[in-house]
């Protein structure tokens, strides 16, 4: 399997994750939706509830005394970062529980694009979902530890905000994408390589959707909205 390189435009990729929002009101799409959006409401309720409480100690204790003067500085740059740590935490855990749903959700979508063919062929094994999802959460962990050191170091980690928004936004283009990629029989490694040959559009999709999981209430909502909407992507762009 190919993707065919008008999948690069970032404009393109953008547009999917906004019809895959327009999708989410679907009465096909309704079964699939509703278990994964509890899921979210509940996790990021927990989310909120410990960042209120606790990274903001958390962030005073790793400014010291000697570079409390550039707190003014160092204090948002700290939030920005742990903030958007914390949430894709809380995202992969939400996409771990939530795959089984997320997999049927992209067949179905592929099954309504595709007047119906593609239902049968695309279903996965609860297992087989279970350790693709667990295979790229360590691919990501692996990657997010040394940008957790980079956030913790003064000075170095005034890059540590873009960086994190580039790690958010392939992390969530290579899971998104997983869905009707798995559904496709495509394995991790292959998916990696794939997604890669649309580097540029990938990381658009992937890069609203990051910011839709930080805006309060549309976070609920936007995994699915993203699975729909690559799947979307992804039948637009793929070759034999």
């Amino acid at each position: 399997m190919q993707f065919d390189k008008k999948g690069n435009n970032p404009a393109l990729a953008i547009g999917f994750l906004f019809k895959g929002l327009n999708l989410l009101t679907s009465p096909e799409l309704r079964k699939f939706i509703i278990i994964p959006v509890l899921i979210n409401m509940a996790l990021y309720s927990v989310g909120l509830t410990l960042g209120y409480f606790y990274i903001s100690d958390l962030i005073e204790r790793f400014i010291p005394d000697w570079l409390h003067w550039l707190s003014w500085v160092l204090w948002p740059l700290f939030f920005i970062s742990f903030f958007i740590a914390g949430f894709f935490t809380f995202t992969v855990l939400a996409n771990l529980l939530a795959a089984p749903f997320y997999g049927k959700l992209s067949a179905k979508t592929l099954a309504i694009v595709s007047g119906g063919q593609a239902l049968a062929a695309a279903e996965q094994p609860l297992p087989k979902v279970l350790i693709a999802e667990a295979r790229r959460i360590g691919y990501l962990a692996t990657r997010a530890l040394p940008l957790l050191i980079v956030s913790i170091i003064p000075g170095i980690n005034v890059l540590a905000p873009l960086l994190w928004a580039l790690f958010g936004a392939w992390g969530m283009a290579l899971e998104y994408l997983a869905y009707p990629l798995e559904n496709q029989g495509v394995l991790f490694s292959e998916q990696k390589d794939l997604v890669k040959s649309i580097r540029l559009g990938a990381l658009s999709f992937g890069g609203l959707a990051v910011l839709g999981l930080t805006i309060p209430v549309l976070n609920i909502i936007i995994a699915p909205a993203a699975v729909i909407g690559a799947t979307l992507y992804f039948n637009e762009i793929k070759q034999a």
